[in-house]
């Protein structure tokens, strides 16, 4: 019989990757949505023949037990979460009840209902923060800079607190940045990307950016929802870094996106004091060696054919919606 798992987080980006991965491997996939006046499915609208969509809410345990009890899966994928980071200094009690106390809620379901179901917590590289050491393990002290860290902090340890407490097979994936197409416009590399693109096609003449020289290990979403799903189907759960072993600058980001449409970065880019973070993360790179050795992951695709991916996507997409509509026959 085939796996059934429950994605929390479905409509975004790793969502998104995860949903079609199971779903080439045979598993019944049932997607998470909260109730929306405006149904946000565009990252998605291709699986929807596929997958079942089922509304339930982080902030609502009711909600979450139902659920658990009427799909009764074999792995939940906890995804969700208010993912933004600068957005976290605006609602830092948000961000909380979904990225900590959400997670509780999602353990206690499972716990309750269906203790066997395997569980995979998305957390974060930004839980190191005002880093300890170069690079980062799963050993490293964390130090959060944001409350998006420190909230992914609570809900990394209550993963681990209900592992060795009641015996749960729940894993925490300590994933370092993960970009993509469908990453959403809000993120550096998206916004970068994208305005390259505008700037190209002549919709834009310039793009105001923040720090330059904040430096991140980035790597292909696409890559890194395989080492989730490994996680899950060893023998006993752990946690792991996923991250390249790579780190670049954001002054890097903006030269290859540039470069390879053919335009000077330097004639555009505009440094704006709007986009510096009140404490910022200098140097985040991970660890990957347990990743490689336990689960016999690595990424395929290296940093710039990820930036290369993203501007020719935005380049496409822009140029499609540029393109006026055909009468019809």
């Amino acid at each position: 019989m085939s796996q059934t798992a429950i994605i929390t987080g479905i409509t975004g980006q790793d969502g998104s990757y995860l949903a079609e991965f199971l779903l080439d491997k045979g598993y019944r996939v049932v997607g998470v949505v909260r109730r929306s006046s405006a149904p946000n499915l565009w990252r998605i609208e291709h699986l929807l023949d596929r997958v079942e969509l089922r509304s339930a809410d982080l902030l609502d345990q009711l909600s979450l037990v139902r659920l658990m009890d009427e799909v009764r899966p074999d792995e939940f994928y906890n995804l969700a979460a208010m993912s933004f980071v600068p957005a976290s200094w605006d609602t830092p009690l948000l961000t909380g009840e979904f990225n900590s106390q959400g997670v509780t809620r999602v353990l206690e379901a499972i716990r309750h209902v269906k203790p066997d179901t395997r569980m995979y917590q998305a957390s974060s590289s930004e839980m190191y923060g005002k880093v300890r050491a170069v690079p980062q393990s799963e050993d490293t002290p964390f130090h959060p800079r944001s409350p998006y860290g420190v909230s992914k902090v609570f809900g990394h340890y209550i993963t681990v607190n209900y592992r060795e407490s009641y015996g749960m097979f729940a894993c925490s994936g300590i994933l370092f940045n993960h970009e993509s197409p469908r990453r959403g416009l809000e993120f550096v590399t998206r916004k970068v990307t994208d305005g390259v693109a505008r700037i190209k096609l002549g919709l834009a003449d310039s793009l105001p950016l923040g720090n330059l020289d904040a430096r991140r290990d980035w790597g292909f979403a696409g890559d890194y929802i395989k080492a989730m799903w490994l996680m899950l189907q060893q023998a006993t759960p752990d946690d792991y870094v996923v991250a390249t072993g790579e780190t670049h600058p954001v002054r890097e980001l903006v030269e290859i996106a540039f470069g390879h449409v053919g335009l000077d970065w330097e004639r555009y880019v505009k440094v704006d004091a709007r986009f510096l973070r009140p404490a910022e993360v200098d140097l985040l790179i991970g660890d990957p060696t347990k990743a490689r050795t336990q689960l016999g992951w690595t990424p395929d695709v290296d940093f710039p054919a990820l930036v290369k991916m993203m501007v020719e996507a935005d380049v496409a997409r822009l140029e499609k919606a540029a393109v006026p509509a055909q009468p019809l026959a």
